[in-house]
Parts: structure tokens; sequence; C-alpha cells
């Protein structure tokens, strides 16, 4: 097994000096636990007396420029913080980095973009089955093709591509969210349930069939303002939605399947939706075994506008007093094989996932099954206990 490390340089965004980063930090001691922290010249600097929460500080209307003015106790550096976090993981005796999300509800978008809306259409195709996928993917490329990006779901072209894709018996519950006129959106995890970068995400054992998703997350206020922006890991196992889409909370929602990192970067003067709109995001994929897989691809290619994803997630129907947080959709479904001609790509344990973009920076998680890795002990309750011993409420 090679060494787990994580670097400042790998994990801030390339113009760190401009970026307004925050996000959560785990002080141990009977004094300890979450903090809300920025990033300043390297250094973790203490937030928690502007805000006793992301989500409060979320909902600020000053956010960016009450995090710019604060004057916060200093905690040390970055790079101590993120070795820490890599040696010991999610340990409450050790320091570590936490996910830059609390109270707010974490959604997520589904078959937003093209590319991956095709390999969605070949999971239910292929009932779960990764032997039987490269024929499915082939008929459907010949019968559809795979450019889907040019259509906007919801129009009259989409609706004449759904006509012939029933009359060729093609037609996937998959291709009506992804070009139809109403969005998937689903609940991803529970509020306090999402890991941060730097230690393991989880698979459920009994996957054989999975992939990182890559995606932008949104942050989103009460107000339904994006207010910032961070990356994600939205963990799927393909082969349990590929049987049944009945099957998405466990396909889903497992122990460590949520990873959000590696801070939340607050829209200011410096970073905006134009550039949430614009980012291009990495995927690498390392494994013990040698294996190696990249991937690019960008936001400019998403069929739905961030702004009309959150408009599907809230509003008059869908409150959300304490905020949100919205993963935009995966752009990147990887095939490549991996084990066997023909079989894809699936994760094996110990594989280094890393999700970067130049102004969000990079969140890394090594893989790991959800019933090894440490188990989601502190929840909302634990929290407001922590923050009335500290004064902090």
């Amino acid at each position: 097994m090679r060494p787990r490390t994580l670097t400042l340089e790998e994990t801030l965004p390339r113009d760190a000096a401009q970026a307004l980063l925050v996000g959560r930090a785990w002080q141990p001691g009977e004094r300890g636990g979450p903090t809300l922290v920025t990033v300043r010249d390297g250094t973790l600097v203490d937030m928690s007396t502007l805000a006793p929460t992301m989500a409060a500080l979320l909902e600020r209307a000053d956010a960016a420029e009450a995090v710019r003015g604060h004057a916060g106790a200093p905690l040390g550096p970055l790079a101590e913080w993120l070795a820490s976090t890599v040696q010991h993981g999610p340990d409450p005796a050790h320091r570590h980095l936490l996910a830059p999300v609390d109270l707010q509800a974490v959604k997520a978008a589904g078959v937003t973009f093209a590319t991956s809306m095709v390999e969605r259409v070949i999971e239910e195709q292929a009932r779960g089955d990764p032997a039987r996928a490269q024929a499915v993917r082939e008929r459907v490329v010949a019968e559809v093709g795979e450019d889907f990006a040019a259509i906007r779901p919801g129009s009259p072209e989409a609706m004449r591509l759904k006509a012939v894709l029933i009359e060729q018996k093609l037609w996937s519950q998959y291709l009506e969210v992804g070009i139809g006129p109403d969005a998937e959106i689903f609940t991803k995890t529970a509020p306090m349930a999402s890991v941060g970068t730097g230690v393991p995400v989880g698979l459920h054992p009994g996957s054989t069939w999975n992939n990182p998703e890559p995606e932008v997350v949104l942050a989103v206020n009460s107000r339904a303002q994006i207010v910032g922006a961070a990356l994600g890991n939205d963990v799927n196992l393909r082969d349990f939605e590929g049987r049944s889409a009945l099957l998405l909370g466990k396909a889903k929602d497992n122990n460590g399947s949520c990873a959000i990192g590696p801070f939340i970067r607050l829209c200011d003067a410096q970073f905006g939706l134009g550039d949430i709109r614009r980012a291009e995001i990495t995927l690498k994929v390392e494994g013990d075994d040698g294996f190696v897989l990249d991937g690019t691809s960008s936001m400019s290619k998403i069929s739905r506008d961030p702004l009309e994803l959150v408009q599907a997630a809230m509003g008059r129907t869908h409150q959300y007093p304490d905020g949100m947080v919205l993963f935009c959709g995966t752009m990147f479904a990887p095939i490549q094989d991996r084990d066997a001609p023909g079989a894809g790509f699936t994760h094996h344990l110990g594989d280094r996932v890393a999700i970067a973009s130049e102004r969000l920076g990079t969140l890394v998680n090594w893989v790991g099954h959800s019933d090894e890795i440490a188990p989601w002990t502190f929840g909302v309750s634990a929290l407001m206990r922590s923050l009335a011993a500290r004064g902090l409420l």
C-alpha cells in the first residue's frame, strides 16, 4: 500500500490568495468540537465567534464581508491539519478537517449531463450487470447517439426524441429526467453525515460495480441564493441502482458515501455564478494495483443551469430553513476497463480519488467499505450540546 499524503498545494485553489474559503474543523479536548474556520495565508483561523454553524454563517447577507473582516484566532498551519486528518481520520482524539457543511439539507440532482445520462440508461438496461453493459452501450449509442447536450430538457425537440425512443423500446426513467421537463432531485444523505477531504469514503460491502461521481456542490441559503460552491463525490453503486431505481437510497446513502470539500468558496467579487458555470473538473483515481484513471469535464456541458436546479429543489413546495447544499450531477461516468476486457470500471479498496477544480481546490478521499470505516456518531444533537458547552449558542 502506498503512503497516504495530502499536500497544502494540492488542497487549495490556484488563486488561494484571493479565495474566500470557509470550512469546519474538529478541535479535540474537553472544550473541543466542530469549529467554523477560514484559511488565511495557509493557516486555519477560528471563525466560531462569528457564527456557530456553517448554516448560520451562510444565512448572513454579509457572509463574505463578515468572514473577510473577522479577526479570529489562528489554529495552526493548514498543512499540519491535513497531515493529522490523513493520519488519524475522523478520530475525535485528534484534530482533523470536517465536511464544510452541518445543518443544511444535502440534496442532489441526477442525470444532468449527457454522457452520464447514457450510462444511466445502460445501467438500467443491463440490470446492474457490468458484463452486459458494453453490448447495451453499443445498442443505445447506435440508436440514440451521445449528443444529448444540444437538447434542452422539456423542449419540443426533446419530446420528439422521447417519441422516437419509445417507438424503439429504448425509453428509460433516466431519459425522462434527463430530457423531460422535470429535474431529478433527491436527498443524498442526512445533515451532519457528510465526510470531508483526507478521510475514507464508503462503499456498501455488497457492491461489486461502483464508481466515484465528481460534482460541483452549490451552497444555498434558505432564500434560495447560491452563496458559494465546493466539490463533491456522490459515491454511487452502479449494480444496486441498475437493478432498480427504487434502490437509489441503498445505492447512494451509506456510511461515508457523501464527500464534500475541501472548503466552501464563498461568492464575492473574485468568484461568482459565472465561475461556477465555467468550472472545469478533473477526476483522478489511483489504485494500489497501479491502475490510474483520469477524466476531465466541464460544467458548461450541463443540461440544466445551476439556477434551474436550485429552483427545482427549493421554492414554494420545498423549504429548507437551514439552507441546503446541492450536488449538480455527475459529468463523468468512468467506463475504462480495469479488471477484465469489457468489464468496465469499478473501485478497489484503497483507491485514492482526487476531484479537482482550479477555483475550488482538490477533494481527496480513499475508498473503503462502509461497514469498516469509522461510523457516523456525531449528529445534530451532539453538535448542539457541543456548541452550548462552549458558549457559542
